[in-house]
């Protein structure tokens, strides 16, 4: 097809697909956002700590990533079209489960259900995109993917915290059903390829990859509960002593490096891999991989951090929480919409570094700005440019691995950002729950030896050495089943609240380390404008 022929298709394609393309990704972006929204209603509902809850989300994020490039590769065997809207049915089962759920188990096997939709959602927009869009309609409508996820975030606090606040946080989840019925009747708009019998699947690579994602994500996820290096006693088992988390970790890493083994293996026989490495074929799109794992492991993280202080800490409403976020998640869904105009003018590498080196600065002034009052001005201030940062790269990244792939790629592409992302939510929410859980226990350890209005049969009373997130409110009711005197209590808090800021500053100021090792990867994203000739190992 000649340039004039691609045009002129694409001037008579309606933008009317595209509708129910972009309300998939409102609907799984929609989901994940209004998890942590819910925190608080779930652990009052479900009577369990804020870190079972948060399950939940690693959940979702473990099964889209563990199940993707299976999902991929099942699109095309089976016909984009026709399984797009199978799982947009099963995406509605998962939030009417969500909805009815009895206890935090059924919230827990609802996201897992949904993760598995959303594991073949994830490639086939990418697919369908391309198969229904060509030339400059098609580069608008890959990047509203992005502004489809940044508005689910700032929709599902705002409106999420006014349900939450007024009614509960189970109609929050009537909305991810009311949108999986508009997609799914929307798909019928849609038109596809039909189904490729003669793709195959390769069974060996999907385990290897499915088993690999599932014990990294297990292992991050219970580093905390399961012990860093010696195993707990809540761990399942233990090896010699040593935690199963950390040996899960390995695993993970083993299988992983397996997978990659297998993959180049089978493509240098000839055979049709689980997913084309030829997308990751140079430095620059590695680069884009690793940026990508990160900003959206750093957005995770701090997705989980603001709810868990705002709602479980402070006791808080969840509407309270929407507006503490509503200065993030306004700015990243500006940014992200607003992001492609420059990119005539500033090459990827420089975006994503200065982009990372906001999001750097900003982690680390919020360590040091903030307090038990997330609407100040300082606070506000830092929520805002850590989200111009956010918001750039989200859009970017994505943009430099579709641009760098061929169309016929273009499910390969769609499972490697799905892969990515899943496993960089799961793992960042993980990790900050770790991470804060690990840093509050030791500060109240040190808290604890430092004030000896606290003796030491108080503090096995309530295991204070032991802790997990609680607010004054909670710890006080737990004081006064013990023989504490009031002076005892007000000590116990005061050791509560510091030890909980300090935790919250640290785990920042950790962060912000994150964000400033990605400035490297961010360095050898593409240099080169649109228009211009790229650099020789990023030519195909």
């Amino acid at each position: 097809m000649t340039e004039t022929s691609a045009e002129q298709t694409t001037t008579r394609t309606s933008w009317a697909p595209m509708v129910g393309l972009f309300l998939a990704q409102v609907l799984m972006s929609f989901n994940v956002a209004a998890l942590p929204v819910s925190l608080g209603g779930m652990v009052q509902d479900f009577g369990v700590p804020p870190t079972t809850v948060s399950s939940a989300i690693v959940t979702y994020g473990l099964a889209v990533a563990a199940l993707v490039m299976l999902g991929a590769k099942l699109g095309q065997r089976v016909g984009w079209v026709l399984i797009f809207r199978v799982v947009v049915a099963v995406f509605a089962v998962s939030a009417l489960t969500m909805v009815l759920a009895p206890s935090v188990g059924w919230a827990i096997a609802a996201q897992a259900l949904a993760g598995a939709s959303a594991a073949i959602i994830v490639p086939s927009l990418v697919a369908l995109i391309a198969e229904n869009y060509h030339g400059s309609q098609q580069a608008t409508a890959v990047g509203s993917l992005g502004s489809a996820r940044a508005i689910s975030g700032v929709s599902a606090f705002l409106i999420g915290g006014a349900l939450g606040t007024f009614i509960g946080w189970r109609p929050v989840f009537l909305i991810v059903l009311a949108l999986a019925v508009l997609v799914f009747l929307l798909s019928f708009r849609l038109r596809g390829d039909g189904p490729d019998r003669s793709v195959k699947i390769d069974v060996v690579a999907a385990i290897l990859i499915g088993a690999a994602i599932v014990l990294l994500t297990l292992g991050f996820n219970n580093l905390n509960a399961w012990g860093v290096l010696l195993a707990r006693p809540d761990a399942p088992f233990d090896i010699l002593g040593l935690s199963p988390a950390p040996v899960f970790i390995l695993l993970g890493l083993i299988l992983g490096q397996a997978f990659f083994f297998w993959t180049r293996r089978r493509t240098r026989a000839g055979k049709v891999p689980l997913v084309s490495l030829s997308v990751l074929g140079s430095p620059r799109e590695r680069a884009a991989v690793y940026a990508m794992f990160v900003v959206v492991a750093l957005e995770a993280a701090l997705n989980f951090t603001v709810p868990l202080y705002i709602q479980i800490v402070q006791g808080r409403t969840p509407l309270d929480t929407s507006l503490a976020m509503m200065p993030f998640n306004l700015t990243v869904f500006i940014v992200a919409t607003l992001i492609v105009r420059f990119y005539s003018r500033f090459a990827p590498r420089t975006i994503g570094v200065f982009s990372f080196m906001l999001t750097t600065v900003a982690l680390v002034w919020l360590a040091f700005v903030v307090t038990n009052n997330w609407e100040t001005l300082p606070t506000i201030l830092g929520l805002i440019v850590f989200g111009i940062g956010q918001g750039a790269l989200v859009t970017l990244v994505f943009n430099v691995l579709v641009t760098a792939a061929p169309k016929k790629l273009a499910g390969d592409v769609g499972s490697v950002r799905g892969t990515t992302q899943n496993l960089a939510s799961a793992v960042g929410t993980a990790l900050a729950g770790a991470l804060l859980v690990t840093i509050l226990g030791l500060n109240v350890g040190q808290a604890v030896v430092d004030h000896k209005e606290l003796p030491p049969s108080l503090v096995a009373q309530v295991d204070l050495d032991n802790v997990n997130f609680l607010s004054n409110d909670d710890l006080r009711t737990a004081l006064e089943r013990t023989d504490a005197t009031p002076a005892q209590v007000d000590a116990a808090v005061a050791v509560n609240e510091e030890a909980r800021l300090s935790a919250l500053k640290l785990g920042l100021l950790i962060l912000a380390g994150v964000s400033a090792i990605a400035i490297i990867p961010a360095s050898r994203l593409p240099k080169y404008r649109p228009g211009e000739i790229p650099e020789p190992d990023n030519v195909r």
